[in-house]
């Protein structure tokens, strides 16, 4: 038996541009399919950047993210290097300090010498150059402790210099962990008043009129070759004994004194 099938030579001209019309529309889909891919690609690559610069913005400018917005003011007394100066000025040596309000170092070295440099200052034999610096706000949780404190540290120097030295021992008595959300303004406010500084100087730590100052002098801290803290400098050198134990620093001071 034979068998028969429709001849399709009349109609292979049709159906081949039918075929060729059908690739060309199906190409045509695939390159809109690959640009709408490749705009969501850059579309998407653009917000991941500009995510991390906000971020990398906030990690290296921790001091800009919420208060130093006024104009730069120097505290009473301060000195060129970025310090304030608590004792007699007249004191024959001068025990200059770089510390953190976050900085556990910083409050191990409070700890073991806050009493012999409170005699020191009480005593006239030294005076103290204090400078409070801000670079640990990324580890406070995002409450800019470090800044709030020194803000806090420095109104008191400014206003009611009798009391500053008391303020400064008191939270390193009270230092926050590292990584904790520190003191709230609430609290201190209220180891300030503790201390005998009177409310008419608390109420100014919310304006934060500090805050460019504390920015400034860390920066300055660092450009003058501070490597970390607590740095300690007796008349201007460098103190390279145990900052850690009390008694070589004391034994120091004196040596200065007696030269």
């Amino acid at each position: 038996m034979s068998s028969s099938r429709p001849s399709t030579n009349s109609s292979s001209p049709d159906r081949r541009e039918t075929l060729r019309r059908q690739r060309e529309a199906a190409d045509a889909a695939s390159r809109r399919t690959r640009h709408v891919i490749r705009a969501a690609w850059i579309a998407g690559l653009a917000v991941i950047a500009l995510m991390l610069g906000v971020t990398v913005w906030s990690v290296a400018r921790p001091g800009q993210t919420g208060g130093a917005t006024g104009a730069l003011v120097v505290p009473a007394g301060a000195t060129d290097a970025g310090a304030v100066v608590l004792g007699d000025r007249a004191a024959t040596v001068t025990v200059s300090i770089y510390a953190d309000f976050m900085c556990p170092y910083c409050g191990q070295f409070e700890r073991a010498n806050g009493a012999d440099l409170a005699n020191a200052v009480s005593s006239g034999k030294a005076k103290l150059e204090i400078h409070p610096m801000s670079f640990l706000d990324p580890q406070s949780s995002g409450t800019r402790y470090s800044t709030r404190a020194a803000n806090a540290f420095v109104t008191i120097a400014n206003a009611d210099p009798g009391h500053a030295l008391d303020f400064y021992r008191v939270l390193y008595e009270n230092q926050p962990a590292e990584g904790s959300s520190g003191l709230s303004d609430a609290q201190l406010v209220a180891f300030a008043q503790q201390v005998g500084v009177p409310a008419s100087v608390t109420a100014d730590f919310g304006r934060q009129s500090w805050v460019p100052w504390v920015q400034k002098i860390t920066d300055q801290a660092w450009d003058s070759g501070i490597k970390g803290t607590p740095t300690v400098k007796i008349n201007g050198e460098v103190f390279g004994g145990d900052v850690y134990t009390a008694g070589p620093l004391a034994r120091a001071i004196e040596d200065a004194a007696s030269a």
